[in-house]
């Protein structure tokens, strides 16, 4: 990501974020009537004690001079969660680094990992890597979502195979919360990795060729790890309920692995059983 996609992309997130407030959720007076939803410039500024001309700087995506402190400060003004502070000093600071992997370059799973994959039976399971490529998965994994095995490898990217596979739309009841869910890990990772250029070719791409992603990204949602209830209908075990819980993998490879456990006091279980018995 070279310096100006960095500094837009700061400029889109701050945008974003500051569309979502409102000035009673801040402790201020609405006044007029406002043009656009959440706060205007110059109240951000006053709640992070800055000047008017220096956030509007900052928010058009020029290239200024920014302290961690101030950008504390912004953050706290736009309340940001923990994630969405890393993602901004990211961008503002430029402070993370990564080597650009080549494409052929697709992290291994440990033998102990493949283990850990075979014990979680009946817990769909898919490892990723910090491009959301798919690298390993298991049985359940196969049977509830799709057989990844029968799709080529350097096509096996999670947030690709969500918009291009009509599967994933059908098998989940609210998919732009599941889609959702996986953009914001991967926004994550796009700001962590900012000099990975990979990451604003398949952006482009993705721009491009799915008007869905588009208005999804758009949104400027950031979690590292988010837990969610997701309903499947599945094509033959019809409704599941799943919880989702992300884990990363500790290691030069930044693998993530994405478990989807049976919600409990459903029948979720019994049904992925009796799915994967069936030939």
């Amino acid at each position: 990501m070279n310096s100006q996609t960095r500094l837009q992309a700061l400029s889109v997130f701050l945008k974003a974020q500051r569309a979502k407030l409102t000035p009673q959720s801040v402790g201020l007076p609405e006044g007029s009537r406002r043009r656009t939803p959440g706060l205007r410039r110059e109240e951000v500024a006053q709640l992070a004690g800055v000047s008017s001309t220096w956030y509007t700087w900052l928010e058009q995506g020029r290239d200024i001079k920014v302290s961690s402190s101030v950008l504390d400060n912004v953050a706290t003004a736009l309340q940001l969660s923990v994630d969405e502070r890393k993602y901004l000093f990211s961008l503002a600071l430029e402070s993370y680094s990564a080597i650009s992997l080549a494409e052929d370059e697709l992290p291994r799973i440990s033998p102990s990992l493949q283990i850990i994959l075979r014990e979680l039976t009946y817990c769909p399971t898919i490892i990723s890597d910090r491009r959301c490529h798919i690298v390993g998965w298991n049985e359940a994994a196969a049977h509830v979502f799709l057989d990844f095995e029968q799709i080529p490898p350097e096509q096996r990217n999670m947030i690709r195979l969500l918009f291009t596979r009509k599967e994933f739309e059908r098998l989940a009841v609210n998919w732009e919360q599941f889609a959702s869910g996986f953009l914001a890990i991967f926004r994550a990772y796009y700001g962590q990795y900012v000099e990975d250029e990979w990451y604003e070719e398949f952006l482009e791409e993705m721009k491009e060729t799915h008007p869905d992603f588009n208005r999804l990204w758009e949104q400027s949602k950031v979690s590292s790890a988010p837990e969610v209830l997701l309903e499947f209908r599945h094509a033959k075990a019809r409704k599941m309920l799943f919880n989702l819980t992300s884990l990363q993998v500790h290691g030069s490879a930044d693998l993530r692995c994405s478990i989807y456990t049976p919600a409990p006091d459903t029948s979720t279980r019994t049904k992925l059983e009796q799915l994967m018995r069936k030939p």
